[in-house]
């Protein structure tokens, strides 16, 4: 097994800018910190710098406009992180692309622009797809100071020596299904009681802390899907793609059959958070920003539509964040290294198990339900038209939520005893899937729909 997980609630739930957490709020964090290392350098070799370079590789170099990453990358070197980035700076940004900016270093200022982001290779030698390495120079252009660092998935940021922050060790470590089960039985705790204790173990936040950040989470998620749903308009870019949540929710009302006026709810409540984000507006990792419509749709149907209380909520939003974390701890959920699989995917095997765990069904179930939804979008590619997260994000995000209370019934009405893929099986099928996929169908926009549409 390897090491046991020992990642945050709240490092996998973040407030942030769509459209992307790999190509906007990743690089916006990795310049956050190479402005703060900036910052600490000698004033004497702070006064000999001149310029920022910020140079893209992989799957952001093939698709930076469409994601916004240039316009993150300035708003990280002028200061700005993503969970308390002002609303509509990054399309203020982009609007005037030549206008020049300060980056402070030990009391010297460097001007800073978009024009910083240098497109460099697609395919390259560094140990994850999506890299940038931003340095400070001099006149001569040597290096005063430089970082190489990796957006891996769902906002979370490496660089090259990057050592974890030191954090307190899980109650019940685990790196696998299998060991969480033992714990779970072991123990006697539910899975959402195990989740609340090594979240206190690993960060020292008590219950009642953790708890109001986790119904910040709900309530953020909310906010996403019921502005979604009053908005109207063309998404931003070049595709001229239309919103539609709004659309959705009128016309459903008319749809003859209940069941169906249900799931015809659930479709527009995830295309309009799939929207928000497409518009660059504020959502929540879940796991990433590319599937930030999955997890807010179902939520959001279980508090309206499903009469399920606010505590069943938080408690099966506790346990879809022990699925997310197997899927990152053993194979990726970026779209960068597995494809949609690991981003819509992920998300849809989440909202599944929050939904099973919701309504009270055993850990074995729960998982039952989480398997069933990876299991069905394993080998789905990245393959974003135009580089935009629009076409085929939005819809999938329908799909994926829709799969997710579909497989939560499936595991439901089955008999649990002869369920017979595990979770750990599925999350090794997908990275295994993820390593075989050709590098132009994740999320460079080279392949599939990304070439076979033609944009008129």
């Amino acid at each position: 097994m390897r090491t046991a997980i020992e990642t945050s609630l709240f490092d996998l739930f973040k407030r942030g800018p769509g459209p992307s957490s790999s190509h906007t709020i990743g690089p916006m964090k990795a310049a956050a910190d190479f402005a703060a290392l900036c910052a600490a350098l000698p004033p004497e070799e702070a006064a000999r710098a001149r310029r920022v370079e910020a140079r893209l590789f992989g799957s952001l170099s093939a698709t930076a406009e469409g994601h916004g990453t240039p316009a993150a990358i300035l708003a990280g070197l002028m200061g700005h992180e993503p969970a308390a980035c002002p609303p509509g700076l990054l399309q203020r940004l982009q609007a005037a692309p030549d206008r020049e900016y300060a980056l402070h270093c030990a009391g010297h200022s460097v001007p800073v622009s978009m024009a910083c982001v240098i497109h460099d290779a697609v395919c390259h030698e560094f140990p994850y797809n999506n890299t940038v390495c931003m340095s400070l120079l001099d006149e001569n252009g040597a290096s005063l100071a430089r970082r190489e660092y990796y957006s891996v998935g769902g906002g979370f940021v490496q660089w090259k020596g990057f050592s974890p922050p030191e954090r307190g060790k899980p109650a019940y470590p685990y790196g696998s299904m299998r060991k969480l089960r033992e714990w779970l039985r072991v123990s006697g705790l539910t899975l959402h009681e195990l989740m609340l204790e090594n979240e206190s173990a690993i960060t020292g936040r008590s219950r009642p802390d953790i708890f109001a950040e986790l119904d910040e989470v709900m309530e953020a998620m909310t906010d996403s899907v019921e502005r979604g749903l009053e908005a109207d308009g063309e998404l931003p870019g070049s595709l001229n793609v239309a919103r539609k949540a709004k659309t959705l929710l009128a016309n459903v009302s008319r749809v003859p059959h209940a069941v169906d006026r249900f799931l015809g709810k659930v479709n527009a409540y995830a295309f309009a958070a799939a929207e928000e984000n497409a518009a660059g507006g504020v959502i929540v990792t879940a796991p990433t920003c590319g599937s930030a419509g999955v997890m807010p749709a179902l939520l959001h149907a279980m508090r309206k539509d499903l009469n399920i209380g606010a505590r069943a909520v938080r408690e099966g939003l506790l346990a879809s964040a022990a699925v997310a974390f197997l899927a990152k701890h053993n194979a990726s959920i970026a779209g960068a290294e597995m494809g949609c699989q690991g981003e819509v995917g992920v998300a849809s095997a989440m909202a599944a198990a929050m939904l099973a765990h919701a309504r009270g069904n055993a850990a074995e179930l729960v998982e039952n339900a989480a398997e069933i939804a990876l299991e069905h979008h394993l080998g789905l590619t990245c393959d974003p038209v135009g580089g935009y997260v629009q076409i085929p994000c939005i819809e999938r995000n329908a799909v994926g939520a829709i799969k997710a209370y579909n497989a939560c019934l499936l595991a439901t009405c089955e008999d649990a005893a002869k369920h017979r893929v595990t979770l750990d099986a599925a999350i090794r099928a997908m990275a295994d899937t993820g390593r075989e996929m050709s590098v132009k169908l994740k999320e460079t926009s080279q392949a599939g729909l990304a070439v076979s549409m033609v944009e008129c």
